[in-house]
């Protein structure tokens, strides 16, 4: 299953990689050493974020809307 959160990917020099993090789920982020891996790793960690908060019973945020102005 996929959720609309967005993904924020940036370059890291001190990890030599790129970093993927999950703004609106705390502490959820992932490592690649290219942004498509980083961005595949994410999606995994927040089906595993998601399945931790819901057997701990604590809230997931549902996905803010994005508008788009025309």
């Amino acid at each position: 299953m996929w959720y609309k959160y967005k993904i924020e990917i940036f370059y890291s020099e001190e990890d030599e990689g790129f970093i993927a993090v999950v703004p609106e789920l705390p502490l959820c982020y992932a490592f690649g050493e290219t942004p498509e891996e980083a961005l595949k790793e994410v999606k995994t960690a927040i089906e595993l974020w998601i399945e931790a908060a819901k057997k701990e019973g604590r809230p997931i945020p549902e996905p803010k809307k994005i508008v788009v102005e025309r």
